[in-house]
């Protein structure tokens, strides 16, 4: 089963420390509940792992992501990842990001992501509607991980200046990410999706 999504997130974040934060992939890996980078195997190619768990059952998915694209001037980067658990369910991804700057706002850029996802075995059998719902929740969580990370890291306007270390003791905490995502939350947030989608059609 194949999905694809193409979707943009606004930022109150600039566009330099946005694309500071995309480059690093251990970083980035830790924005999205239960992903990991376990190994980097070169400059361009790393191995991770996500958790899921849906009620007692937890799911480890173990796989690779190759950079295959990285463009500092455009400010995006083109990324294949491929994965699988020990129940024989695998998935793969074509993804491209860009980060857009706001001509109009300096503070502010876009998120700006493109992906073709392709799923095998039993999570195919929710079928693409579902896929997407359950990859739109868990899209939000990772930019608003992401936001708060990117806000974190020092800007050009943050720069120590001599006299100012007692400024600079003091630095915002990372985003805190759940250890593994939760699919039995995310299915949960479905089901009352669903009922309410009834009870407005009948209205």
């Amino acid at each position: 089963m194949e999905v694809k999504l193409d979707k943009q997130y606004p930022l109150d974040v600039d566009a330099t420390r946005s694309w500071t934060l995309l480059t690093d992939l251990k970083a980035v890996a830790s924005c999205m509940p239960g992903a990991q980078i376990t190994e980097q195997l070169s400059e361009t190619s790393y191995k991770g792992a996500v958790k899921v768990k849906v009620g007692p059952a937890v799911a480890q998915f173990a796989g690779t992501v190759d950079v295959k694209a990285l463009d500092p001037t455009l400010k995006r980067m083109v990324m294949f990842g491929k994965g699988a658990d020990k129940s024989g369910s695998s998935a793969s991804m074509n993804m491209t990001v860009t980060i857009v700057p706001d001509p109009s706002e300096p503070t502010h850029c876009v998120l700006s992501g493109q992906a073709e996802v392709i799923v095998n075995g039993k999570f195919a059998q929710f079928g693409g509607r579902l896929m997407v719902q359950v990859s739109d929740m868990l899209l939000a969580q990772f930019v608003e991980n992401f936001r708060q990370q990117a806000k974190a890291l020092p800007g050009a306007e943050a720069a120590p200046q001599a006299g100012d270390a007692a400024k600079t003791t003091s630095q915002p905490e990372p985003a805190k990410v759940a250890s593994e995502i939760n699919g039995l939350s995310i299915v949960w947030s479905l089901i009352k999706n669903w009922i309410s989608g009834m009870f407005g059609k009948r209205s």
